[in-house]
């Protein structure tokens, strides 16, 4: 198939060539033509002002009527042709088909002694052809290492310093940083939002509490899997009302948090985690609400959006607390960071006096407060760690290297940009590991708690991205080739 399409594109070329060569002898033929002419124009401009000059000396010719005028024959001379004859270009008939057109490529080149071989794909392209070939796929397709200088590095490492220092007097541990204290604070007036966009509403001259708007969702998008502890669950595990959000499933605020949720809701079950492993149990027999749980909607669809609304609306009224804990003077259990429920599912290691595995050490971390709240603070130092390098490289890039503007859209994709993000965000996890080392001493529970896990996590994307390129440098990208050629195909299906 590829050697019949390679022989088509050999016959294709080698009329392409015989049509250049066309061109250029019309090209040499019209330039001439044009060369003739302008000395013809020449020549009677000439004589019409030798005519001028008669008319005005008023020179007056007299023959006589018997006059001979005798011509030499040798001043006649027999028209020579000047332009070339061009010769007709053979074409190709189309065909009805594939066969028949490849037979008439066949004689085509046999007509003009075209030969094949096991190369045929090869020689379509010259050797100038091929290296400036050669030269665009390495430019365009190929994973480029990073050209950084010196003060790329220098100004990374100090965009991770800066938000490293944020992490460290600002956010803190769980509930006591400025920046964590903030995330409350924008947490509980999400949540009273969202209480008011659902039908809340407070008496003139009463308080509009947070604990109220919690109580309200509470009621309003009560679900089957919202168990407190082990009593609710007949001791089958250990659960306390500070750790239940995390062991529980259909709490967690990701994809995972909304498939189980919607299982739960549809088969009356609840899964929870308890030592590295899902445990399932039946809510007809284990019930919160009192009643039996039945999903709104009378088709499929109908039941999918409203198990959804219901998962949605009891995260908001769990993400500031419980409407008991927030009644006091308490922070209240918030939902887990997305993906941290993950981390009971690590059962390994040994930490602490107490011999506890990763798993264990997570789900106490949790307890202290490192929820839903706390992350929103942990992102802040990332953030402005992330938008700080971006912002130098754009700068640097527009007004030190004198790039288009075109040239300057951050996008991660750059190799130098990438590189400048990894040590800027390395900087910044360095300077949080320090912190919480110091802080914690032996105590896993305090390092962990003082550790910026969604630092960590962001590093981790970067140096998955960054470190294959190391290895990988001067290699085809066959990702962004293949992303070249689907454009192509979709650009020749559109002129079709």
């Amino acid at each position: 198939m590829y050697n019949n399409q390679a022989r088509a594109l050999t016959v294709q070329k080698h009329q392409l060539r015989q049509a250049t060569v066309q061109l250029g002898e019309i090209q040499s033929n019209i330039t001439s033509i044009n060369q003739d002419i302008e000395n013809s124009t020449a020549e009677l401009d000439n004589l019409f002002n030798q005519l001028k000059k008669i008319e005005q000396n008023n020179v007056q010719f007299v023959c006589e009527e018997d006059e001979l005028t005798f011509i030499e024959v040798s001043t006649y001379q027999e028209y020579q042709p000047k332009y070339s004859v061009l010769n007709e270009l053979q074409s190709i008939d189309m065909a009805d088909n594939w066969e028949a057109y490849l037979s008439n490529i066949e004689n085509y080149a046999h007509t003009h002694q075209i030969q094949f071989d096991e190369n045929t794909f090869n020689n379509l392209l010259t050797d100038t052809e091929r290296l400036q070939f050669e030269k665009w796929v390495k430019d365009e397709f190929s994973i480029k290492g990073a050209n950084c200088d010196k003060y790329d590095y220098m100004l990374a490492g100090t965009c991770g310093l800066i938000g490293g220092l944020i992490d460290i007097f600002l956010v803190g541990a769980p509930g006591q940083g400025y920046l964590t204290k903030f995330a409350d604070d924008l947490t509980d007036q999400a949540v009273k939002k969202f209480a008011k966009l659902n039908g809340w509403t407070v008496k003139e001259g009463k308080e509009e509490s947070v604990n109220k708007a919690i109580g309200f969702l509470e009621k309003k998008f009560a679900i089957n899997y919202d168990h407190r502890h082990s009593a609710d669950v007949g001791n089958q595990f250990k659960m306390t009302t500070k750790n239940h959000h995390i062991k529980s499933l259909g709490h967690s605020p990701d994809l995972l948090g909304l498939f189980f949720s919607i299982l739960n809701q549809f088969t009356n079950t609840a899964s929870f985690v308890d030592q590295g492993k899902i445990i399932t149990i039946d809510t007809t027999e284990y019930s919160t609400t009192g009643t039996s749980f039945e999903l709104k909607g009378n088709t499929v669809p109908a039941k999918i959006f409203s198990g959804f609304c219901n998962w949605l609306g009891h995260l908001f009224s769990d993400a500031a607390g419980s409407s008991g804990a927030r009644g006091g003077t308490g922070r209240g259990s918030g939902i887990p960071i997305p993906f941290y429920s993950m981390l009971q599912f690590c059962k390994f290691g040994e930490f602490g006096k107490d011999k506890q595995t990763f798993a264990t050490i997570a789900v106490r971390v949790f307890q202290e407060g490192y929820d839903f709240r706390h992350g929103i603070a942990l992102a802040i130092p990332v953030l402005v760690t992330e938008l700080l390098t971006r912002l130098i490289w754009v700068v640097k890039r527009r007004f030190f290297h004198k790039e288009d503007w075109k040239n300057c859209i951050p996008s991660a994709n750059n190799p130098e940009l990438r590189r400048m993000l990894l040590i800027a965000h390395g900087t910044l996890c360095v300077c949080d590991a320090v912190d919480a080392g110091i802080r914690s001493g032996t105590n896993p529970i305090v390092f962990l708690t003082h550790t910026n896990f969604i630092a960590w996590i962001r590093l981790g994307t970067i140096a998955l991205k960054e470190i294959p390129s190391w290895f990988a440098e001067g290699s085809i990208d066959h990702a962004a080739a293949n992303q070249y050629l689907d454009s192509e195909y979709k650009r020749l299906l559109t002129t079709i």
